[in-house]
């Protein structure tokens, strides 16, 4: 072998070691420490990565848990059994309130009850329908119906049904609040797994305006509210609106029955 082609081959060998050994070193230095818990906490996170937490995915999460001690309940997907285990790895006491929330819609002001100003042609997204004018619903609180919360969920638990209106499915519905968030009319929302009975209806306006508009929206009327139909105080009125405060209370059936614009929605499904 030629002199020079051997004198280049070790050359360049002597050089890959150097820059091998400097490399190795420089790992040694200037490596990061990583707390090992942020890997067990990883572990037993859904893996779903949906970011309802409001991190960037179950890493983000298990990263705030740990160095910024933020709460141990943001994990929806999770439920308690995700949040015990995250109090066992930390050494520290639950903060979770124990109460398993689901999705819902408030709203029920459909294609067959809710009228239209005019006919929109644009992008399917109620955010961008919203941009035109508040919308094309005679009811500017109601759901516009493109399924913005539909695409919003990782879990595949909303879709859009015949009459143009979300419906969860509840067995799929993880509660991670992405589809609250996604919804530029504010029209869904968490309640908990224990409440059966929500008011159907986001509108603020009141009586003949809201029937204008609609003819399942609440008018405002607070007959649901007053003593003689819920005596328990499970519901108050806010903003025209009523607002249950006891989810559980019995003469909530009582509310439904008294509405005289039925604007009141039942589950239809009650998970244990």
């Amino acid at each position: 072998m030629d002199n020079s082609i051997l004198a280049s081959v070790i050359g360049l060998g002597s050089m890959g070691l150097l820059f091998g050994a400097i490399l190795a070193y420089a790992s040694r230095i200037f490596r990061v420490e990583v707390d090992p818990r942020i890997e067990q906490i990883i572990e037993i996170l859904p893996g779903a990565n949906c970011g309802g937490c409001g991190y960037p995915g179950c890493s983000g999460y298990a990263d705030a848990l740990v160095k910024n001690n933020v709460d141990m309940n943001l994990c929806a997907p999770g439920g308690a059994d995700v949040i015990a285990q995250i109090s066992a790895i930390l050494g520290k006491e639950s903060d979770a309130t124990g109460v398993e929330m689901v999705a819902a819609v408030q709203c029920k002001g459909g294609n067959a009850e809710a009228k239209s100003r005019f006919i929109y042609h644009g992008i399917l997204d109620c955010t961008a329908a919203q941009m035109l004018d508040s919308g094309f619903k005679s009811c500017v609180y109601g759901c516009l119906g493109l399924g913005t919360c539909v695409r919003a969920c990782p879990f595949d638990a909303l879709h859009i049904n015949a009459n143009g209106l979300p419906e969860v499915n509840e067995a799929k519905c993880t509660a991670c609040g992405l589809c609250v968030k996604a919804c530029p009319r504010d029209i869904m929302t968490l309640i908990p797994k224990i409440q059966r009975i929500f008011i159907g209806c986001n509108s603020h306006d009141r009586g003949k305006s809201v029937k204008n508009a609609c003819s399942v929206g609440c008018i405002g009327c607070t007959k649901c509210a007053t003593p003689k139909v819920t005596p328990s105080g499970a519901i108050l009125m806010d903003n025209n609106l009523p607002k249950i405060i006891k989810p559980d209370a019995e003469d909530l059936r009582a509310a439904v029955e008294s509405c005289p614009t039925n604007s009141f929605s039942i589950r239809r499904i009650m998970l244990d």
